[in-house]
């Protein structure tokens, strides 16, 4: 489990603003619950606990400037 900051990666995150848009669109207008605040833990308890933990125990190079 990550404490403290987390270590940034410009590929990453240029690669999660850019790729996938089409994607979750279909997916969005097949899939009813897609998207959908709180599914998660309906989905795979264990990884929405943990990532819950997560993102509230580490924080962003952004969050220091806001």
């Amino acid at each position: 489990m990550k404490f403290g900051m987390r270590t940034p990666s410009l590929k990453k995150s240029f690669s999660a603003k850019t790729t996938g848009r089409a994607n979750r669109a279909l997916k969005s207008a097949l899939i009813p619950g897609y998207g959908k605040k709180g599914t998660g833990i309906y989905k795979n308890p264990k990884k929405a606990l943990y990532n819950k933990v997560y993102n509230k125990t580490s924080f962003s190079v952004t969050d220091l400037f806001k």
